[in-house]
């Protein structure tokens, strides 16, 4: 098992490093974090105000549509 993890971790590594943006790029991706850092704060702000789990998911779901892959803006809890 460790063996297979520190094969992911350098094939990540290796295939992160060779990529190669543009300045546009890079900007494009700065603009789009920042806008799932603000859609996941949303998201906590929704869950102290004791709404339901569902209904900020679902916030968090079109706050994030276009943004990140998968419908937890790009983050998967344990739960």
């Amino acid at each position: 098992m460790k063996k297979y993890l520190l094969l992911a971790a350098v094939f990540a590594s290796t295939a992160f490093a060779s990529t190669t943006h543009t300045d546009k790029e890079i900007k494009e991706d700065i603009s789009r974090h920042r806008a799932m850092a603000a859609a996941h704060e949303g998201a906590a702000k929704c869950l102290e105000s004791a709404k339901k789990p569902d209904v900020c998911a679902k916030e968090l779901l079109a706050a994030c549509k276009g943004l990140a892959v998968g419908k937890y803006c790009g983050m998967k809890h344990v739960h």
